[in-house]
């Protein structure tokens, strides 16, 4: 069992200032991730956007116009700051806002910040231009950019006691970063390919006729376009299937924020399923009002039940 420590009431004004700061970053740059933790008590809300602004902090260096050195330079001093709060060398005062509120967050949860080194890690892939010849290749840094912070955002939310299989909660929650992350990839095949970035594995490429690469709003003259994205369609809603056995370990809010978030995920990859050209046209995506509600539907615990409903039958089977 994954517990969170109570946080303390008083929270002094330095750091609620470094958390709202945190917030503002969130609910300005985080299309999707807002909508899941507007679900969470403030304490963990808070603890969550420390986490989304140091990540924010991260992938902006690796997007950003820097040549690479100096982007691999970058990403060591936000590594070295890292240090500093696993050290506990942030004081209430830093003039670094994230620094504040994720060495505060630390205290408050059991939060694994080695997570945070991964990320920058697969950052720093990002920045090498790495290509991932198969789907084993790929997920070594799907597991660094999103894996990980599945298991820090666990890390917030704790598991309930005495649930079942919750020794395997990291697991589920990595898994479940693979899914998103997939999705991600598959959404964004166009906008990456302008980056001159390629993350889906070089195999598949090549076994759907795909390895010209997607440079145009229509796939590479022979290929198999719809073919690769239901191939990998199929393997993200695999990795979702087996994400969301962490929903019934988690408190009800905690498991609404998942379930919340997972689920705009989750429509996003029947839209790209549905019209695959779509992504090669411009960035697929869900109207507000949509995400709204399956934020409802994670609050409601809908997800939750009908997922815990499926184990049950299975086991039974």
């Amino acid at each position: 069992m994954i517990r969170t420590v109570d946080s303390p009431t008083h929270v002094s004004a330095p750091v609620l200032a470094a958390y709202s700061y945190c917030e503002t970053v969130t609910g300005q740059q985080a299309r999707n991730f807002a909508y899941g933790i507007r679900l969470l008590p403030a304490p963990k809300r808070r603890a969550m956007s420390a986490l989304y602004a140091f990540s924010r902090r991260v992938d902006d260096i690796g997007d950003g116009e820097l040549a690479g050195d100096v982007k691999a330079a970058r990403l060591e001093d936000t590594r070295a700051l890292l240090a500093r709060v696993q050290d506990g060398a942030v004081a209430e005062d830093d003039t670094d806002p994230v620094a504040v509120a994720l060495a505060h967050a630390a205290q408050a949860f059991p939060i694994p910040l080695g997570g945070l080194d991964e990320l920058i890690d697969g950052v720093l892939m990002d920045v090498r231009g790495e290509t991932y010849e198969t789907w084993d290749d790929l997920k070594v840094y799907c597991r660094c950019v999103a894996g990980a912070i599945g298991r820090l955002s666990l890390g917030v939310f704790g598991t309930e006691p005495g649930a079942r299989g919750a020794e395997r909660a990291p697991e589920y929650a990595d898994t479940l970063g693979l899914a998103l992350q997939l999705t991600n990839i598959l959404r964004d095949v166009r906008e990456d390919a302008g980056n001159g970035r390629t993350y889906l594995p070089s195999d598949d490429l090549a076994k759907f006729g795909c390895s010209a690469g997607f440079h145009g709003p229509t796939p590479p003259e022979g290929s198999d376009f719809a073919g690769l994205v239901h191939f990998e369609v199929r393997r993200a809603r695999a990795l979702f299937a087996e994400g969301y056995r962490l929903l019934p370990m988690l408190d009800r809010r905690s498991g609404a924020c998942v379930a919340a978030m997972a689920g705009i995920y989750r429509r996003l990859l029947d839209r790209i399923e549905r019209e695959p050209e779509a992504v090669l046209r411009g960035r697929v995506s869900l109207p507000g009002r949509e995400k709204a509600y399956v934020a409802v539907r994670g609050l409601s615990g809908l997800d939750a039940r009908r997922h815990t409903s499926r184990l049950t039958a299975r086991r039974r089977a």
